[in-house]
């Protein structure tokens, strides 16, 4: 049984939990993870819903050359997830709040079948992202990771909110946390062995290129207190060549 954080009702003043980091052995997407964390795996991704902060600690996926081709569109369908428990957050929560429903697993990312596209909708896989950074910065870190599945044959990937400040802002009657920052962590592997970058970018208007906001793995590791990729070798992650990305 998953233990839940309790939720504290007619406050947001919860303090977030610190992971007790545990190695699986699962893809390499996956990254370390406590016995307690909820964590679902769907049809294009697995993620970890945070009872707390409504949002996810991290979503994982696997983008592969093939997928970047899928055909399938269809209109967002945002929906909580059928298989995580309660609390969790709701379309309610996002009306009128001024912030973006943003997709950790992009939508786009899914249009290889219509159930990871619709999948991809539930509140499992959503933030609240500032709008210019969800159509500016962050569309292009998308952009730039589907290339590199197409280049590579596959990319691997973890990311998800971070949390800053010890007061935190919040939207809704559920008090969904709204990050303060973002990551994103990419893993590929080649003839000479695993490479990964990362971005760390401010959830405010944010318009620069990836490189801008290109970082270490291990420098986001710090941030969040968990081994992104542990199947990796600890060297790859101290520092990333651009040429890989670019």
């Amino acid at each position: 049984m998953f233990l839940l954080m309790p939720l504290l009702l007619g406050a947001c003043t919860a303090h977030l939990p610190q992971p007790s980091a545990q190695d699986v052995q699962e893809g390499v997407e996956i990254p370390a993870y406590a016995p307690d964390e909820d964590v679902v795996t769907h049809l294009g991704y697995t993620a970890s819903y945070n009872h707390t902060t409504l949002c996810p600690d991290w979503v994982a996926w696997e983008l592969t050359d093939e997928e970047t081709r899928g055909e399938y569109e269809q209109q967002r369908q945002f929906s909580r997830d059928p298989d995580v428990d309660f609390p969790k957050a709701s379309r309610e929560d996002y009306s009128n709040s001024g912030w973006d429903k943003g997709h950790m697993a992009p939508h786009a990312d899914m249009k290889w079948s219509r159930q990871a596209m619709t999948e991809s909708d539930y509140f499992t896989n959503i933030c609240p992202q500032n709008k210019e950074m969800n159509a500016q910065a962050w569309r292009k870190i998308e952009e730039l990771t589907r290339r590199l599945a197409r280049r590579y044959g596959s990319v691997y990937v973890v990311c998800g909110p971070v949390f800053d400040s010890a007061e935190h802002r919040h939207i809704g009657q559920a008090c969904v946390h709204v990050p303060d920052r973002f990551y994103k962590a990419l893993a590929v592997s080649t003839s000479d062995g695993f490479h990964t970058v990362a971005f760390l970018v401010e959830n405010n208007y944010q318009a620069g290129s990836p490189r801008s906001y290109a970082v270490t793995v291990d420098s986001v590791e710090a941030v969040v207190g968990r081994n992104l990729f542990p199947l990796v070798p600890e060297a790859a992650e101290a520092e990333y060549d651009w040429n890989v990305w670019k």
